[in-house]
């Protein structure tokens, strides 16, 4: 399974003691046999102890890619209300990360792995269909998007409101969509599968996002969306702290 972490190149713990038992080992070499068992003993270890995420929690994280596109659309939205013009490269490359990360790989993981096993299981099943069904609507949506913004500009009255309606849209499917399958579905799979499947299904994500995106997908799409954020404005967490009331 994934080690748990958000950006490409960042620090793990694991690493940092595998150097350090790595660096102990060329001091303690001369000390003979013993020294060096008991130092590969503590690697094994050391390895051992690397933390591990679950599906449920791996497609949690994805979600947090999804939850901040939806406030990049949410920022579209603010832009349009203001009569700012919006170019078409950011929509194309939000709608971009949905298209590729979220409905071609995330949405297939859940429509391959999960919803056949709580079909399969008689629970949760009308939760899925509608599951399903939305999974569809947002795919008609994000090609629409993407079809508005392979223009030029987005200028005309028609293609502004076009916009406003398709983001709006899928804002209003997505918000309440992800949070059912955080509280509902995913909660509700260690109850269904067996320990042995409920792990072996972690192994299956990897390797999936592996066969589509090698190493580090995961991080390699919050880059992505953190430009995006950065290139509108955005990225600055602290902006959306209210100021407190005097």
């Amino acid at each position: 399974m994934k080690n748990a972490g958000n950006h490409a190149g960042a620090h793990y713990p694991g690493s940092s003691r595998r150097n350090f038992i790595e660096h102990s080992f060329k001091i303690t070499v001369v000390s003979g046999i013993a020294g060096m068992g008991l130092l590969t003993g503590c690697g094994h270890k050391a390895a051992a102890e690397e933390e591990e995420i679950s599906p449920p929690e791996d497609l949690m994280r994805e979600h947090g890619i999804l939850n901040r596109v939806l406030l990049v659309y949410d920022h579209f939205l603010a832009m349009l209300a203001s009569n700012q013009d919006i170019p078409p490269q950011p929509v194309m490359d939000a709608a971009g990360i949905i298209h590729t990360f979220i409905e071609a790989y995330h949405e297939k993981q859940e429509e391959d792995f999960l919803f056949p096993r709580f079909e399969k299981a008689g629970k949760l099943t009308d939760l899925v269909q509608v599951l399903r069904l939305q999974h569809e609507q947002g795919r008609i949506i994000t090609g629409q998007l993407l079809a508005l913004a392979r223009q030029p500009r987005i200028s005309t009255d028609n293609d502004k409101l076009k916009l406003h309606d398709l983001l709006s849209a899928f804002i209003r499917m997505y918000r309440p969509h992800e949070a059912r399958e955080d509280t509902v579905l995913f909660p509700a799979l260690r109850s269904i599968v067996s320990k042995h499947e409920f792990d072996s299904l972690g192994e299956d994500f990897e390797k999936r996002e592996h066969q589509l995106f090698g190493e580090g997908g995961f991080e390699e799409f919050v880059d992505k969306v953190a430009g995006i954020e950065q290139q509108l404005g955005i990225y600055d967490l602290a902006q959306f702290t209210p100021k407190p009331a005097h």
